[in-house]
């Protein structure tokens, strides 16, 4: 199992942009220093939800603060962008960091970003098929030509720069729906499974994953499938359940989980065209108990009670743990150190990694 924190670049009250880039940063060096595989940028807009609306612009600056981490997207949304210039962008990103990039990329669901670039959310499944396809070619092809519904090249064109890893840097598509692991498993490209979904519902995603994977003729030992999970580990279960506890009593999930975050056509008030499965999850505030927290949704508890978590994971086949320590809590950053090293010294081991 390899491990990768998660930064989503919230901005609390009373940070300025420059305190959430410089917080999120040091915690990349730290996340190499102890040895964690990789890390994972947010995209976002128009929110403080997330503050890094160009994750290649932070990865070039991380990659020049590191040597060996992988440096990830967790995720393009892929939708509000011209696919030649993601393209362009991450190829030139691979060649800074000396072939370190990972792409996650995905249609994205808010509605409230997609109305600020003018994008039709009920396109989004649409436009994200046809970006990938011109993405793949550009990294694949010498010259490249493509004339779309939404995407045009006109010219034939040859990327410059090529990205440096061969074929291309690896690939995850975010996967919340069992629609969306099916259509990309039929193509062998890997998910990064759902944050907010229970564990025995990405256990599903990744046995269907690899079954229908292996049914299109594609090696399921030769993909990396990624789990998003909240992680915290505490010495004892009793200061992890207490901890939980105070972590959810001091925010408000519903600045997260509200009307602007969740797939709403404004034509209708209902969920977007292709977004049925998420009807009402982001509507109800987020809203859910302690104890389905504990149980079913969170990597929490004491080092033997996270390794076992983790051990269920990687048994249902995912290589790949992306750790949110917290990005939605207002936590100090020697503290968030303190999360980060407790991991790496208590849990990785267990499972190779760490320092």
């Amino acid at each position: 199992m390899k491990f990768s924190t998660f930064h989503l670049f919230h901005r609390f009250d009373g940070q300025s942009f420059k305190d959430v880039y410089d917080y999120h940063l040091e915690l990349i060096e730290l996340a190499e220093e102890l040895g964690f595989d990789g890390v994972r940028l947010a995209e976002h807009h128009f929110r403080d939800y997330g503050v890094a609306p160009n994750l290649f612009t932070v990865l070039a600056h991380a990659a020049a603060r590191t040597e060996r981490l992988r440096l990830g997207t967790g995720i393009v949304v892929l939708p509000l962008h011209n696919p030649v210039h993601v393209a362009e962008e991450a190829a030139q990103v691979d060649v800074l960091s000396g072939g370190r990039l990972e792409l996650g990329i995905g249609r994205g669901y808010q509605s409230y970003e997609f109305e600020g670039f003018g994008v039709d959310l009920a396109e989004a499944r649409d436009r994200f098929n046809e970006a990938l396809e011109v993405i793949v070619g550009l990294w694949t092809r010498e010259s490249y030509q493509h004339e779309g519904k939404f995407y045009r090249t006109g010219a034939e064109v040859s990327l410059v720069p090529r990205p440096l890893q061969d074929p291309h840097p690896p690939l995850h598509v975010a996967a919340v729906s069992p629609e969306t692991v099916t259509m990309y498993a039929e193509r062998g490209l890997p998910i990064l499974a759902d944050p907010a979904a229970p564990f025995r519902k990405v256990v599903k995603a990744a046995g269907t994953w690899r079954e229908t994977a292996a049914r299109a003729g594609h090696p399921a030992a030769e993909a990396e499938l990624v789990v998003a999970r909240s992680v915290y580990v505490a010495p004892t279960l009793e200061q992890a359940r207490a901890d939980q506890e105070r972590f959810e009593a001091s925010f408000d999930r519903s600045r997260i989980f509200n009307e602007r975050s969740a797939p709403i056509d404004p034509r209708t008030g209902r969920a977007a065209q292709g977004f049925e499965y998420y009807q009402d999850r982001y509507l109800k505030g987020g809203t859910v108990s302690p104890d389905f927290r504990w149980e079913q949704l969170e990597v929490i508890g004491d080092p033997a009670r996270v390794i076992e978590q983790v051990a269920l994971l990687r048994d249902a086949g995912f290589g790949n743990l992306l750790c949110d320590f917290g990005s939605t809590r207002p936590m100090p950053l020697e503290d968030m150190k303190r999360v980060m090293r407790f991991f790496a010294t208590e849990v990785m081991p267990a499972f190779g990694g760490g320092r």
